[in-house]
């Protein structure tokens, strides 16, 4: 509880300063203190193990995308039921929310901008971050089979995987201002996404709406840990994904409107 009223607070600080003065300051925060932990990871951790893990996981990644992301003529059906079914129609219940908000703090960006900063680099990004971090883990395992960080509770993981390496009660620290300042973020942007929806698509909605649409975010995450913890947040993800199935053919008609659009505006320009 007081972890939600702190970050609660800080998001709701951030909505009053405003997109570029909130939002914006916060991620680039974000954003330097992780590239400063995943450097310090890299050069401190078992480099070649971080390297060659990077290296074939995005290999891997490419290989197996199409593959994996096929949900027909499987055999691994926990894996194929939990991430090719659960995770996508997760992600699509979920893409108007945080298409909507990329697509307000991409405004003045060309086609090609857009898809290289949201679509490439954070791939990019993420082949590089879970190499490193996944890389270092599986390292100490191989290394001392009843490492602590191999039966970690998932939530300590990253701590347990920090503690043998240098500086583990700084780096602890940073782990968890990273991850209290992503809370923060995610809670602000989703303020302003849900206050643009019920202002009927304005980003100039009154500084009071966009207060109790970050106050009440915190009102219902409270709910949900006092009512039930994580029952009913598994509850709500059950009904967020069942959202998903309708929604993917409402997504497939944008995807194909969009290539109707991009190939009227090329035919004008040409």
């Amino acid at each position: 509880m007081l972890l939600i009223t702190a970050i609660t607070g800080l998001a709701l600080i951030s909505v009053l300063r405003g997109l570029d003065g909130g939002v914006k300051v916060l991620s680039e925060i974000n954003i330097a203190l992780a590239a400063l932990l995943l450097l310090f990871i890299i050069l401190v951790g078992p480099t070649g193990t971080i390297m060659e893990t990077i290296f074939s996981g995005g290999a891997a990644y490419i290989k197996d995308l199409i593959p994996l992301s096929m949900p027909f003529g499987r055999e691994d059906t926990n894996f194929s039921q939990g991430w090719t079914a659960f995770y996508w129609a997760w992600w699509i219940s979920w893409s108007p929310f945080v298409g909507m908000f990329i697509a307000r703090v991409s405004r003045g960006r060309t086609v090609r901008e857009f898809v290289f900063c949201v679509i490439i680099i954070p791939t990019l990004v993420c082949v590089v971050w879970m190499g490193a971090f996944g890389g270092t883990a599986i390292h100490q395992v191989m290394q001392d089979a009843a490492a602590p960080v191999k039966d970690a509770a998932l939530e300590l993981k990253l701590f347990e995987m920090l503690k043998p390496l240098p500086l583990a009660g700084i780096t602890s620290f940073l782990g968890i201002v990273l991850v209290l300042v992503f809370f923060v973020t995610s809670s602000d942007s989703g303020s302003l996404v849900i206050d643009t929806i019920t202002a009927g698509g304005k980003t100039d909605a009154p500084v009071a709406q966009r207060v109790f649409w970050c106050t009440f975010e915190g009102v219902v995450a409270a709910t949900l840990l006092l009512v039930g913890g994580a029952g009913a947040l598994t509850a709500l993800q059950a009904m967020a994904v069942s959202t998903g199935f309708p929604f993917t053919i409402v997504l497939l008609a944008m995807c194909f409107s969009l290539v109707i659009g991009l190939n009227e505006v090329r035919k004008r320009d040409v």
